[in-house]
């Protein structure tokens, strides 16, 4: 037996699971607090501007947000049965949720907003909560209805709606004509914003907008323009109860617009999850996934009963991991712990809702105005030369910002479907998820299309079929390094009844292949010792997979493990020590398995080999039906493994 040198060992404890000394936990804790802290009460600001709150009910709501956050974020990191993904996930209140959040209270107030609207908030909060942690275990099956097209336009959406939010905290109206000291504190808080951004690294580039918010205030303070003395007022204790606002009600068209909320939420948790378990070293699973939504969803019932509002990530404090390099999600307990303690005193919240208005109205503009970036961005992905992508995302748009620009129209609809159509962000995310629906998914649009020819033409597997040999081994060339007899057995497979059986086949021809032929297949493949060492342009010339980030950044440590790893699985099996690697991999886990690999026998080890062949291929025909599909783009490529 075969065991593994000093090089290859790996800790017994997980970083993730690794609990640091008090007085380092207490200050990493606080750390992950202020960087969260600015992200997590401006949502309660912003919806109680939106619905008219007195001082009195949005210090009650920061509380109450702050108190949830904490629970939630213990839930999540902690984790309990199968809730909780058992990482460093923060959890906060998500901003999708402003929009159609104020859109609700208005409905049901007749336009006139104030406490009386957030009974029907809560009650959709719930069902949405409810809903999500149902749905968890099915999410993947769905994911495919949220392609970067839809994402991208009800982001992009989102965020220049929201703006218009921001636009209402920055001027006064009321008077006719905005006040030029509000606008000036709105561009100076937008100004520190940014500075700060620019100029400074590490932990002071994460707390931006926190940054932006006190020195705002405290100008404003200094000018006589806000005042502190809602903090003496405030009781110094004081925990919220549920259902504070009353009893909630229960709106159908409430309920749905929350549940799409829920449902875009879900897409960016499962984001935030892979993006964490990246950074941590650890594999994520299609459970870990179920876990991660079941606690979003948990976390918003919860929010619904205790008067606060949807949750999920919070990608700034996933940053700050990868910032800080400190993965123990004992340090993200800690600051659920520090949220629950801030959200039982009153005088915290006090403080916060002292904010002027102009200043927080300067801090959502560079929030908001990310948001919609983020979706610019998302949309880069997609290929808007295909005239259905630009149908969906030029059609969403257009009817959102309609509404977002005049939302008097609202008025001409029925009383129960005012709450879709008072929204910006319902009415895109519905277009655009219906659009999808029906340009994709209906009469066998989805996935017909295979690969693109060398002329780019876009073909489905009945092109496919119908191909003669030549063309067959040409158009599918790349699934090999270099060998060519795969695809001829695959071809006298024809007809193929859809992309599963054509990627069968090619399958199949490797794994039912004569033995010389296998090992010399086999023998074309670089071992991990020639990637690790490879410059980019090296790299791209002996692999075109998409790869995985585990092999970045490695030390000089690192290198050597694999380089031994490697020459040892040489001299034992006379062959490239082959892996498929995924997103999701990690370098420990690639030495783990090499490892355990070099205990196999010959034999064993010749049919594992072939199948991590087997396993690169497919994995460059699911990019090669990405490309030509754009509904796939890289969603596809990211969530293959759940399903």
């Amino acid at each position: 037996m075969t065991t593994a040198s000093p090089a290859l060992e790996t800790p017994r404890t997980h970083p993730v699971d690794q609990v640091p000394p008090p007085a380092r936990l207490g200050v990493l804790s606080i750390q992950h607090v202020l960087a969260f802290y600015a992200g997590a009460v401006i949502v309660p600001l912003l919806i109680a501007s939106g619905l008219g709150l007195t001082a009195e009910q949005t210090i009650h709501l920061i509380n109450a947000d702050l108190f949830t956050c904490g629970i939630a974020t213990l839930i999540q990191s902690v984790g309990f049965w199968k809730v909780g993904v058992r990482l460093p996930i923060i959890q906060g209140v998500t901003t999708t949720a402003v929009s159609p959040i104020i859109a609700i209270g208005l409905a049901a107030t007749g336009g006139e907003g104030g406490v009386e609207g957030l009974p029907m908030i809560y009650g959709s909060i719930i069902v949405a909560g409810l809903f999500t942690f149902l749905v968890a275990p099915y999410f993947a099956k769905i994911l495919r209805f949220f392609p970067p097209v839809v994402i991208g336009t009800v982001l992009t959406t989102m965020g220049i709606t929201l703006l218009g939010v921001s636009a209402g905290d920055i001027t006064n109206y009321a008077e006719g004509v905005p006040a030029g000291r509000d606008i000036a504190y709105a561009l100076g808080t937008l100004a520190i914003i940014v500075l700060v951004q620019r100029f400074f690294r590490g932990f002071l580039g994460t707390i931006a907008v926190l940054l932006g918010l006190v020195i705002g205030t405290a100008v404003a303070l200094i000018l006589g323009d806000t005042s502190f003395g809602g903090v003496t007022e405030a009781s110094a204790f004081g925990v919220t109860t549920p259902f504070y606002f009353g009893i909630p009600t229960f709106s159908l068209t409430a309920i749905v617009s929350m549940i799409i909320v829920m449902l875009i939420t879900m897409v960016e948790t499962t984001g935030d999850v892979f993006a964490a378990g990246e950074i941590v070293g650890k594999r994520i699973r299609p459970k870990n996934i179920s876990e991660a939504i079941r606690a979003d969803g948990l976390s918003t019932l919860l929010g619904g009963v205790l008067n606060s509002f949807p949750y999920t990530c919070f990608a700034q404090n996933i940053g700050l991991v990868r910032l800080t390099r400190v993965k123990s999600r004992w340090v993200v307990a800690g600051a659920g712990v520090i949220m629950i303690v801030l959200g039982v005193l009153p005088k915290a919240g006090a403080v916060v809702e002292a904010i002027p208005s102009p200043v927080l109205g300067g801090a959502s503009l560079a929030l908001f105005a990310s948001v919609a970036l983020v979706g610019v961005q998302t949309l880069s992905k997609v290929d808007l030369t295909d005239n259905r992508n630009s149908v969906i995302v030029g059609t969403s748009l257009g009817l959102a910002m309609r509404v977002s620009f005049k939302p008097d129209i609202a008025g001409v609809f029925p009383a129960w479907a005012q709450v879709f159509v008072s929204s910006g962000v319902t009415v895109g995310a519905i277009t655009a998820i219906v659009l999808n629906v029906l340009f994709f998914h209906l009469g066998g649009q989805h996935g017909s299309k295979v690969t693109t020819t060398a002329d780019g033409e876009r073909i489905g597997i009945s092109e496919v079929g119908e191909m003669d040999r030549e063309t067959f081994v040409s158009t599918f060339g790349s699934l090999f390094n270099g060998a060519t007899w795969p695809l001829e057995q695959a071809w006298e497979s024809r007809p193929f009844a859809d992309a599963p059986a054509l990627r069968a086949a090619i399958e199949d021809a490797v794994l039912g292949a004569d033995r010389a032929e296998q090992d010399a297949l086999v023998a074309n493949y670089p071992d991990m010792a020639t990637l690790v060492t490879a410059d980019e342009e090296q790299a791209g010339a002996i692999s075109q997979d998409v790869g995985s980030f585990a092999l970045e950044n490695l030390s000089d440590e690192d290198i050597l493990a694999v380089r031994d790893l490697s020459a040892r699985y040489a001299e034992k099996f006379d062959m490239p020590f082959v892996a498929f690697l995924g997103r999701t991999d990690t370098f420990a886990k690639v030495i783990a398995d090499g490892v355990r690999r070099l205990d196999h026998s010959l034999e064993h080890e010749r049919r594992v080999a072939l199948t991590e062949v087997a396993e690169i291929a497919g994995d460059r025909f699911v990019i090669m039906m990405a490309d030509a599909n754009p509904i796939g783009s890289a969603w596809i490529r990211k969530f293959e493994s759940l399903e």
